[in-house]
């Protein structure tokens, strides 16, 4: 019988959009997926989704397409369904791509869990967020570093980043500085992969979820950690789910996709970063908490920085370099270092704009909202260098490193930098280790 098959796009930005294809459309012959649309990462759009993870129904491959031309790809391949697959977006700003799909005359989607978790073999713990920059990294190692010191043995799965050759990078393990190189790892990718590095743990990334997990397990840990991103929900079915919020942006987790998504499934909330946020803030978060997840065990908790020599701070004009998406799509105007520079009397912040560059200077256009910060943008050897070039103009006496990697070991600096790192702690309890000891006993030893 002839089955017609339904044509879909699916718009994404390298990550959940290539998910939700491999574990619910490839091989799928009720649908043709006749594009992917790109945005928010750069330098994605204009490739080809590749025909060895594509599957047999596309030995051609799906094209990648920029956002801008839906309209245009949707009349001309007579869509039926739109599939949004991208996150750390206003329920505005998802329902205006709602309005521009519908008006062009197809249905337009969002995909949940039931179609697009995967099941493992072996506990999960998944840490995510409700925005981009909450401080789910420094949970997510806060979290390994308990359960490691309970004497368990953790595999970790980092949400996509897949910006280079997808062929390559469908199942990548991470063990080694060496692994960064071998799979030639942007800043955003060193960012989250090097904190477990160096704690001799291992973490896969990559394309293929299922592939990954198949790897991991194969390792035989007791707990897979799904260190989660971009605010999207888990890929993997979890045990217990640990959503981070961001009181600095109170009101949030009630306004973004799909970072509601994940405060509403949430086993357990952070509130995090209270030492620097107004205590109305963290009630509005509280109380949105209690209004949406009564059930969840809420955990009070603090980022704190460390520096490496404040001496070098005070009394300076510093440029102030903070993580990328933290910033950019995160909306964020500061960091950590610019809390530095404050609390340790720079005299001055060196405006970066006058000096930026490149794809630095079109951040700056996109981004409106930036001003006395430098992001780290590094989606490539093209952008570092003009990161770079950036640094090494701006009039400035030193360099506050503000981001999860020392930049240090990717470009070459003119000036004195100083690093500055931070990691999660909570305030009184329930904290995290109890909550990990529970999880412990009655899913792990269980499992075992």
């Amino acid at each position: 019988m002839f089955i017609v098959r339904k044509r879909v796009i699916i718009m994404g930005a390298a990550g959940r959009d290539f998910h939700n294809f491999n574990v619910y459309f490839r091989d799928n012959e009720e649908y043709e997926v006749v594009a992917f649309t790109a945005t928010q990462i750069p330098d994605i759009e204009g490739r080809i989704y590749p025909p060895e993870l594509a599957g047999k129904l596309y030995p051609n491959g799906i094209p990648i397409e920029p956002e801008s031309k839906l309209v245009e790809l949707i009349k001309k391949y007579n869509v039926d369904e739109v599939i949004l697959a991208y996150s750390d977006l206003s329920h505005q700003y998802v329902m205006e791509r709602a309005a521009i799909v519908m008006s062009a005359g197809a249905d337009f989607k969002l995909m949940g869990p039931m179609h697009t978790m995967i099941v493992s073999n072996i506990p999960v713990v998944a840490v995510c967020a409700v925005r981009t920059g909450c401080g789910k990294s420094q949970t997510t190692r806060r979290v390994l570093d308990i359960l490691r010191s309970k004497g368990l043995k953790v595999v970790s799965i980092r949400h996509p980043m897949p910006y280079g050759d997808l062929v390559a990078q469908k199942v990548q393990r991470f063990a080694t500085y060496e692994d960064l190189d071998k799979y030639n790892c942007t800043i955003e990718e060193r960012e989250e992969y090097e904190p477990h590095i160096d704690r001799k743990s291992v973490i896969y990334a990559g394309v293929d979820y299922k592939a990954i997990l198949d790897s991991a397990e194969a390792e035989n840990p007791d707990v897979i950690l799904w260190d989660g991103g971009n605010n999207d929900f888990p890929f993997y079915k979890p045990d217990l789910l640990i959503v981070v919020t961001d009181p600095h942006r109170a009101g949030h987790e009630v306004t973004y996709h799909p970072g509601m998504t994940n405060l509403l499934m949430a086993d357990v909330v952070v509130i995090n970063k209270e030492e620097t946020a107004a205590p109305e803030t963290i009630e509005i978060v509280r109380k949105n908490i209690e209004k949406w997840n009564p059930k969840a065990i809420v955990v009070d908790a603090a980022s704190p920085i460390f520096v490496e020599d404040p001496s070098l701070i005070k009394g300076k004009r510093v440029l102030v370099v903070e993580d990328g998406p933290t910033l950019t799509h995160g909306e964020m105007r500061y960091g950590a270092g610019f809390v530095a520079a404050k609390k340790f009397g720079a005299s001055q912040i060196v405006d970066p704009r006058p000096y930026a560059v490149g794809s630095i200077l079109d951040t700056y256009k996109k981004y409106t909202h930036l001003d006395l910060i430098l992001p780290a943008m590094g989606y490539g050897e093209k952008q570092v260098k003009e990161l770079e070039q950036t640094i090494n103009s701006a009039d400035a006496d030193v360099v506050i490193i503000g981001t999860p990697i020392d930049l240090r070991r990717l470009m070459k600096l003119n000036k004195p930098a100083v690093r500055v790192r931070y990691e999660l702690q909570e305030i009184g309890k329930p904290n995290l280790e109890d909550i990990l000891e529970q999880f412990i006993a009655e899913k792990v030893r269980k499992n075992t």
